[in-house]
C-alpha cells in the first residue's frame, strides 16, 4: 500500500490529522532506553494518531545503539500498528550519487513511508527520492524555526525565495511529493496551500513552539479538510498524561477543519 492510500485510512481510522515526533531525549529520559520509551508513548497514543515521525538526529546523537533502538522502533510500529505511515525526519540533501543512497537508507533498510528532503540542491538531488514511487517525498519549503526567514524570505525577481522555489516545483510532474510549512507562520502556509491545493503537507509547530492551532489548521487544509499532517513531539511525548495530551491536541485540530465529516 502506498503512502498516500495508507494516510487516508489512518486518517479516517482515529479522526486525526495529529502526527506525533519520536524525538526521545537521552538526557531528560535518564536509563531508559530510547525503545522503550518510545513503545510506551506509541501504545499510549495511537488511537490519536495518523503518523508518526522519529527524527533521527536523537537516534544518531546515541550513536550506534541509538539507531539499533530507532530500528527496534520502526519494527515495532510496524508489526503492531501496520496501518499508521512513518515519516523518517531525516532532512537530507546531496547529488543525486549521494542522494540515492539516502533515499536507499530511508526506504530499503530503515522502511519508511515517507522522507524529509530539502530541495535546495535542485531536482536532481530530490530525483533518486521521488523513484520510490509509493513513497513520500516531503520537500522543505518553509521551516517553522524563528530565523527561517533569514534566508527562506530572502527577495528574488519574482518574490521570496521560498514561493519562488515553490513555483518551480509546483511543475514538478510527480505524484509522490508533499510540503512541509512551518505552522507557526500561518499566512505562509496558506500562500502554499493555493500553490499545491492537492498536496500533502507536514507542518509543525502547534506543540512546544507555541503557533496558534486555529490559524494554521485553516490556513493548510485542503477542500475536504484533510491533506495536512500537524506534528507535535515535546508536547506530548514529555506531558504527564501522553495519551490525554495527544487526545486533546487532536480534538482541538478537527474543531477548525472546516466542512467535514468529523463536526
Amino acid at each position: 500500500m502506498d503512502f498516500l492510500k495508507k494516510l487516508d485510512k489512518a486518517i479516517l481510522k482515529n479522526k486525526s490529522l495529529l502526527c506525533i515526533g519520536l524525538d526521545p531525549d537521552q538526557e531528560k529520559i535518564k536509563k531508559e532506553s530510547l525503545f522503550s520509551f518510545n513503545k510506551k508513548i506509541i501504545d499510549k497514543t495511537a488511537d490519536f494518531v495518523c503518523v508518526y515521525k522519529p527524527n533521527i538526529a536523537f537516534y544518531e546523537a546515541a550513536g550506534i545503539e541509538g539507531l539499533s533502538e530507532l530500528k527496534k522502533t520502526i519494527t515495532y510500529l510496524k508489526k503492531n500498528y501496520p496501518h499508521i505511515p512513518i515519516i523518517l525526519d531525516a532532512k537530507r540533501a546531496d547529488i543525486p550519487n549521494t542522494a540515492r543512497m539516502y533515499a536507499k537508507a530511508a526506504f530499503e533498510y530503515w522502511k519508511a513511508d515517507a522522507v524529509t528532503v530539502y530541495p535546495h540542491l535542485g531536482f536532481d538531488s530530490i530525483e533518486p527520492f521521488l523513484a520510490y514511487k509509493d513513497k513520500l517525498i516531503i520537500l522543505l519549503i518553509k521551516t517553522s524555526n524563528p530565523d527561517s526567514g533569514m534566508f527562506q524570505n530572502l527577495m528574488t525577481k519574482n518574490g521570496p525565495y521560498y514561493l519562488e522555489m515553490a513555483s518551480l516545483i509546483s511543475k514538478w510532474n510527480y505524484r509522490n511529493f508533499g510540503i512541509f510549512v512551518g505552522a507557526t507562520y500561518p499566512q505562509q502556509l496558506r500562500e502554499l496551500r493555493g500553490i499545491f491545493p492537492d498536496r500533502i503537507f507536514l507542518s509543525a509547530g502547534i506543540g512546544a513552539q507555541k503557533a496558534q492551532i486555529k490559524d494554521a489548521v485553516r490556513a493548510g487544509v485542503d477542500k475536504n479538510g484533510k491533506g495536512i499532517i500537524f506534528n507535535a513531539s515535546r508536547s506530548i511525548i514529555y506531558a504527564q498524561d501522553p495519551k490525554s495530551a495527544a487526545q486533546n491536541l487532536r480534538d482541538e485540530i478537527n474543531k477548525y477543519r472546516g466542512k467535514n465529516e468529523y463536526r
